[in-house]
């Protein structure tokens, strides 16, 4: 283990090589910007550090409750000097999702102290004292730095918990190894040279922020840019001004990002913006919609934005990130394949058919297709579990053994050991991966396979009311299988009696589209449909409101069925089993 390079020691070396070179930018809502140096990103880190060695032991954890901004770098650069446990989370705001999220992040992470900034003392101290947490909060300070704590591939790096879209968030554990392997897996995936810049306005508590928009970039000795999700949610455009402006060559977002900035930015701001060098706009995160990514591609070709430069990829926490990309250089592979195969979990050509988007080829990691109930490897065109092995597959979930044992290290039906079971559906076409849904996600309604996000996506662009809005899919059982869709819509542009008139053309468009049947379409305000991190769909969640009766819906058009099981005194809460 002698060789091991870690990425502090990595980013000591640029510090020595290249000082002067700027390491990070941080760009506010105002356009104003604060830049540090390999030299001073270096310097601060080592100091926090020390800082750091005083007040914890190596491996105990460490919460880092910051918005975005160098002071959460430094923070987590001084934790991996100090040989602490990095645990990333959001500040416990306004926002429900935010201060649930670190409630439970923090009640499962058990840390030993709470670093924040000092914006948000008050706030972070505030909540402590309110979840009578018993944890010290604090704002990092500086210290003489000494040594570095040593640490092996095998050390505890960080705690990255997972965004919970299909079950409550987990704290992966990623190991010094396991992150350096997986640095030079998308270092690899997306043609790396040193020097690269990046710009990112994702959160920096999410593993694509975090690893693909900050980690990555520093290891290579480059820049990253980053600026406030906030700032891109209210002002899309300033994310592609701060590409341009850079010079980014490469910049993440989830499909959302991508598709609201079609939308809403306008001809004259395409005007001002060159993108002529952003070589990889990647999409990843969600589900990457083919329409998206011609939207996008056609909308900003007069800013100098080429289609080979968008790229679909495929990441997870537990893999630490990176998993397969489409190849560089070249546009994503879209291919058009039958629904009615598909439902038999066969991806089968169909000029007819609808497009699905390739996450390329994996080409650092070994990825099987795997029958998930038998651990036998699928032929080439069968949809099944996707399983992934590599060094830089993270150790496990944080206190969780059972669901490390079934998650981590499983074995195929033919001896082969090692695999991470991603949970995730998908199939391999001509070398190229195709991730086609969740496990827990899939709908079998009347005998057909469904995936929820195709049912979504089938809904676009139905109503002004509901342009650009997020709809959610599920089953229930009432007692067979039906499907739920539920819908933001915005009341104001429909009166309360076309509400009736909205879900029948919902019902309509849905069976003309996919021959689907649907029963149950409830409306809720914008901002009613919950999400993850990232942006995903929190699906589950959703079913367990409706089940309850707490949606808080402007409108349901419910089966009989369905309000005998969930809207009858004493059915509400009673989830049945077997819908997703």
């Amino acid at each position: 283990m002698s060789e091991f390079e870690s990425f502090m020691a990595r980013l000591g070396d640029h510090a020595a090589r290249v000082p002067g070179r700027v390491a990070l930018v941080f760009r506010d809502g105002r356009g104003e910007e604060e830049s540090h140096t390999y030299r001073e990103l270096w310097s601060a880190a080592r100091s926090a550090g020390a800082w750091l060695a005083e007040r914890v032991r190596p491996g105990e954890r460490v919460l880092l409750s910051y918005p975005s901004g160098t002071e959460f770098v430094t923070a987590f650069l001084g934790c991996l000097y100090a040989g602490a446990v990095a645990v990333p989370a959001p500040v416990p705001d306004a926002y429900r999702q935010h201060h649930d999220r670190i409630t439970a992040v923090c009640g499962d992470a058990a840390p030993s102290l709470i670093l924040t900034d000092e914006a948000h003392l008050d706030a972070v101290t505030g909540w402590v004292r309110e979840a009578g947490l018993g944890v010290e909060v604090t704002v990092a300070g500086r210290a003489e730095p000494g040594e570095p704590a040593p640490v092996t591939p095998e050390s505890l790096a960080f705690l990255q918990y997972t965004s919970g879209s299909t079950s409550e968030a987990k704290g992966v554990m990623v190991g010094h190894g396991n992150l350096v392997d997986n640095i030079l897996v998308g270092r690899r995936l997306l043609d790396l040279d040193e020097g690269a810049r990046f710009c990112s306005w994702l959160p920096v508590y999410h593993d694509m922020g975090l690893v693909a928009m900050i980690l990555l970039p520093l290891h290579l000795g480059g820049t990253a840019v980053l600026m406030s999700p906030t700032t891109f949610l209210r002002r899309p455009w300033t994310w592609l001004e701060a590409i341009a402006e850079h010079g980014a060559e490469v910049s993440a977002a989830p499909d959302f990002a991508y598709d609201l900035c079609a939308r809403r930015v306008t001809d004259e701001q395409i005007r001002g913006l060159d993108l002529s060098g952003w070589r990889h706009a990647c999409n990843g995160a969600e589900p990457v919609d083919a329409g998206t990514l011609a939207r996008f591609a056609d909308r900003f070709a007069a800013a100098g934005l080429k289609p080979e430069s968008l790229t679909a990829g495929y990441g997870m926490a537990e893999a630490t990130l990176f998993i397969s990309g489409t190849a560089p250089g070249h546009a994503p592979v879209v291919t058009k394949v039958g629904a009615a195969a598909l439902e038999r979990d066969v991806l089968e050509p169909d000029p007819a058919g609808r497009p699905l988007v390739s996450c390329g080829r994996p080409r650092a990691l070994d990825v099987r297709i795997v029958d998930p109930a038998t651990g036998a490897e699928l032929p080439e065109g069968r949809v099944g579990e996707i399983w992934v092995r590599g060094d830089g597959v993270a150790r496990g979930y944080w206190r969780r053994e059972a669901e490390t044992r079934r998650c981590f290290g499983a074995t195929t039906a033919a001896g082969e050991p090692g695999f991470l079971r991603t949970g995730d559906l998908g199939a391999r076409l001509d070398g190229e991966l195709y991730v086609t849904g969740r496990i827990k996600d899939m709908m079998i309604v009347h005998g057909r396979n469904l995936y929820p996000h195709d049912v979504e996506r089938a809904l676009t662009g139905l109503s002004p009311a509901t342009e650009g809005l997020p709809s959610c899919v599920f089953s229930v059982a009432a007692p067979r299988e039906e499907l739920v869709v539920v819908q933001e819509v915005r009341s104001r542009a429909v009166p309360g009696q076309a509400l009736s008139v909205l879900a029948g053309e919902i019902r309509s468009a849905l069976g003309r589209r996919l021959g689907v049947s649907v029963a149950n379409v409830c409306f809720v305000r914008p901002g009613g449909i919950r999400r993850t991190t990232s942006g995903k769909i929190r699906r589950p969640a959703m079913k367990k409101l409706f089940v309850a009766g707490l949606l808080g819906a402007t409108h349901e058009d419910l089966s009989p069925g369905v309000i005998a099981h969930y809207r009858t005194p004493g059915a509400a809460g009673e989830l049945q089993e077997g819908g997703s």
